[in-house]
Order: C-alpha cells, then structure tokens, then sequence
C-alpha cells in the first residue's frame, strides 16, 4: 500500500502549517494534498515577488519576515496599500478571479515564503468547507482595513502615523517585556501607507518619541503603551 504523504514530514511545510492560521484545524488528509507541491524559498530585502499584471500562477504564504503591496496612481507616484507580515497569504485573488494581478509585491526585509500552484488552493477552497470560512475571514479583515483608513483619511497628521503604526502592530507586532515590537520601516513606507509626507511622518514620529509612546531603535520600533498610543487618535 501506497503510503500516504504527511505533510510534517518535511521541515518546510511543517513550518508552514505551523505559521500561517489560514491552515490551522484543516484535517491531515486535506493538508497533505494541498501542500504536496509548495515550494519555500528566502529571498533579500526589496527584492519584487510579484509584479502589477502578472498572471496568478500561485497563491503565497510569508512564513517569516515583511512584505509591501503597491500600485501607482495616475501622477506615477507609488501608493502603498498595505504591509503584511508573518502568518499572511498574498496572491489568492487572481488565483480565485483568474486574472492578471492588480498589485505588485517587494520584501522589506529578509523574507521566508512558501508558494503553492494556484489551481491547488482553489481545488483547497471549492472542497473544505473550513478553507473557504478562512477564506471569507480574510476577506473581512482586508475589508476592515480599508474602511479603517478611509475613516482617517481627512484626520490630523499625528492621528494617521499613530493610527497606522498601531495597524502594524495589530497585525504582526510581537509582545516583549517592554510593549509591543514591530520592524522599524523606512519613513518613506510609513509616508506611502499614512499617505502622508515623508517629512511630515518624520516629524510626527520624533514628538511621539519625545513623549515616549514609541520607541525607535536600529531595527525596532517599540509600542510600550498601545492604549496611550491610541488615545492620540482624533
């Protein structure tokens, strides 16, 4: 008898179905068959995933490290849409809608991601029930974001940087003695995802700092207090 494959056999996928809530709770048969064929590779800083107009040949999952989604708006300038983190999945649209992709994708730090075919995750969706409430799950919280930023957009420049490193933090930051951690980005990508001046973000992050809601050090930017924080938020 033909045995059967089990997926924490391997080291990579072991990892992956530890990491990434999209599969917790799914059966071992079920997992077994959708992770017959992920590929898990590391790639560098600001290095490009996925490209705007790409066809969605796989659906994506960050076991480790930072992405940025992007797109341009009609100035050319680049807007970025959202940042997301370790445990999130990327790609699954145009696997689902299967049409070229509508964003492009770059690491911001060192970056661990395993892939899976395309047509595997929808075969993932169309057959457990389970991956398909996971599905509509994330689809809540994207909309959620969204809404989130739209309701800020007219608010002041200190509302929207708070706003947005506690959007950060909700997502992936990592609780330590001292708060809550997350990577300390770039200004220039806090500027794209707040939408505001770099400058401006600069600014708004040294009176943060002074008033000791954040802390800012190489790699890390440290929340010791996420309701204070918030209760900068008009």
């Amino acid at each position: 008898m033909e045995d059967r494959f089990n997926p924490v056999d391997d080291p990579d996928i072991h990892l992956l179905v530890e990491t990434v809530p999209f599969f917790k709770g799914l059966p071992e048969e079920i997992l077994g068959k959708v992770t017959c064929h992920v590929v898990t590779r590391t790639h560098p800083s600001n290095q490009v995933i996925l490209l705007e107009n790409d066809w969605g040949g796989s659906v994506y999952f960050i076991v480790d490290g930072w992405v940025k989604i992007r797109t341009y708006n009609l100035d050319g300038k680049e807007v970025t849409l959202n940042i997301i983190g370790k445990g999130e999945v990327f790609g699954e649209m145009a696997a689902l809608d299967e049409v070229p992709r509508s964003t492009d994708v770059i690491t911001l730090t060192k970056t661990k991601i395993s892939s899976i075919p395309a047509q595997d995750f929808v075969d993932l969706i169309n057959n457990e029930p389970l991956a398909g409430v996971r599905l509509a799950q994330l689809m809540g919280t994207r909309l959620r974001q969204v809404n989130r930023r739209l309701r800020l957009r007219e608010a002041d420049s200190m509302s929207r940087v708070a706003d947005t490193i506690l959007f950060l933090a909700e997502g992936q930051g990592k609780r330590s003695e001292g708060g809550i951690e997350i990577p300390n980005l770039p200004h220039r990508e806090l500027s794209s995802l707040s939408g505001l001046a770099r400058e401006t973000v600069t600014r708004v992050l040294t009176k943060l700092e002074k008033k000791n809601l954040i802390r800012r050090e190489q790699d890390v930017l440290l929340i010791p207090n996420p309701q204070a924080l918030e209760r900068t938020i008009n």
